[in-house]
C-alpha cells in the first residue's frame, strides 16, 4: 500500500522545465533594411511639423534587434542619436511609447522600476506590477540589466525604497528562489503547501505573512496552481479572497498581482488592460507599460484572454479610449482585430 501512495504522490504530468513560449504581436520585418528605415525616419523629424505617421510605422513594426540596427545606421547618416531625435521630435505618450520601443523588455522593465523608485514618493503600482507579474528568466535579466544601466542593485533601491512585509516579499521575490517545474507532481507538498496557507491566514488571528511570502515567492507556478486550488477545500474563500480578507494596501495589492499572474498571466495583463481604459480617455502610462513590454513577449495571447473575458478586442478598446498618433501607435503594436 505504501508504494501505492507513493505512486500516486509522485505522479508524472507532463510540464517540464521548459522555456515559455512567445506569442508576440511585433516579430521581425521580413525584407529589413535599416540604413533605409534610418534614412526615412530622419526625413519624417525634419519634415515641418514631423510626419508621426512613418515613425510609428517603422518602430512599431520591427524588433527590438532590429531598432538596434535602425538606432546604428541613424546615428551614422544623421550623425546624432535616434532617441535623443526622437526626444526632441515628439511629445506626450506617444513620446513615452516611443522611447520605450528603443529599448529591449529586460531594459524597459528595468528604466520603469527605476523611475518608480525615483524622487520622493514610490510609484507602488508601477513596482507590484513588475516585479510580482515577471517569471525567475525575466527577472533575472532585470537584474542584470538593471545594474548594468544604474550601477546599482535593484534589490538595493528595492529595500531603500520600501518597508516591512511589502520589502520582504518584493525582496523575497527578486530574489528569483522559485523553483524550476518539475515533470513529477508532488500531491502531498501541494496538500501540505495549501493547509500551511490557510492556518497561516484564514485560520487564525492576524496573519504569518513570512510563511505566505516563503511559498508564494519559491514554489513554482504549475505548483502553487495546484495549492490554491486545493486550498477551497481547506478554507470557506477561496486564496484571492482570503488575500482580500487578511492584508491591506500594498500587500493586498502585491498579493492579488502574484495569484493572479500565477493562474493566468495574460488574463492579469488583459484584466489591468481592461482597468486602465475604463470611462473617459486611458490610463495612458499602464496602457503604454504593457504594450511596451508585452509586445515581443505574450500580447498576442492577452488579446485571446482579452477578448474571452470582454466581448469586445482589444484593438477596439483602444480604438475607443486612445486618440491621434498615440492610438494608432498602440493599434499597430496591438497588431490586428480579433
Amino acid at each position: 500500500m505504501a508504494m501505492v501512495s507513493e505512486f500516486l504522490g509522485q505522479l508524472t504530468l507532463s510540464y517540464g522545465a521548459e522555456v515559455e513560449p512567445k506569442f508576440p504581436t511585433v516579430v521581425p520585418e521580413r525584407d529589413f533594411d535599416p540604413s533605409k528605415d534610418a534614412t526615412r525616419i530622419e526625413t519624417a523629424i525634419k519634415t515641418k511639423g514631423v510626419d508621426e505617421q512613418t515613425v510609428i510605422d517603422i518602430l512599431t513594426r520591427r524588433s527590438t534587434e532590429q531598432r538596434k540596427e535602425i538606432a546604428f545606421e541613424y546615428e551614422r547618416i544623421a550623425k546624432k542619436d535616434l532617441t535623443a531625435a526622437l526626444k526632441g521630435a515628439l511629445s506626450g505618450p506617444l513620446e513615452a511609447l516611443m522611447l520605450g520601443l528603443m529599448r529591449s523588455t529586460a531594459q524597459y522593465d528595468a528604466s520603469e522600476l527605476k523611475a518608480s523608485m525615483k524622487g520622493l514618493g514610490t510609484d507602488e503600482e508601477t513596482l507590484i506590477e513588475i516585479v510580482c507579474s515577471r517569471n525567475n528568466k525575466e527577472l533575472e535579466e532585470i537584474k542584470k540589466v538593471y545594474k548594468d544601466m544604474f550601477k546599482k542593485e535593484v534589490e538595493k533601491d528595492i529595500a531603500g525604497d520600501t518597508s516591512g512585509d511589502f520589502a520582504k516579499l518584493l525582496l523575497a521575490l527578486v530574489q528569483t528562489k522559485r523553483d524550476e517545474p518539475s515533470n513529477v507532481v508532488d500531491y502531498e507538498k501541494i496538500d501540505e503547501d495549501a493547509r500551511s496557507l490557510y492556518e497561516a491566514g484564514v485560520k487564525r488571528k492576524g496573519t504569518d505573512v513570512a510563511t505566505w511570502i516563503s511559498i508564494m515567492s519559491q514554489r513554482n507556478v504549475p505548483h502553487l496552481q495546484k495549492v490554491f486550488e486545493r486550498y477551497k477545500s481547506y478554507s470557506p474563500y477561496d486564496i484571492k479572497e482570503s488575500i482580500r480578507k487578511e492584508v491591506k494596501g500594498d500587500m493586498e495589492k502585491s498579493f492579488l498581482t502574484l495569484v493572479e499572474s500565477i493562474e493566468n498571466r495574460q488574463l492579469y495583463f488583459a484584466n489591468k488592460l481592461n482597468d486602465a481604459m475604463k470611462g473617459k480617455g486611458a490610463k495612458e502610462k499602464v496602457v503604454t507599460r504593457i504594450m511596451v513590454s508585452r509586445c515581443e513577449v505574450d500580447l498576442m495571447k492577452i488579446r485571446t484572454e482579452f477578448r474571452n473575458e470582454y466581448k469586445i478586442s482589444l484593438y477596439q478598446t483602444i480604438a475607443e479610449h486612445t486618440k491621434g498618433d498615440y492610438q494608432n501607435a498602440l493599434l499597430s503594436l496591438c497588431g490586428g482585430d480579433d
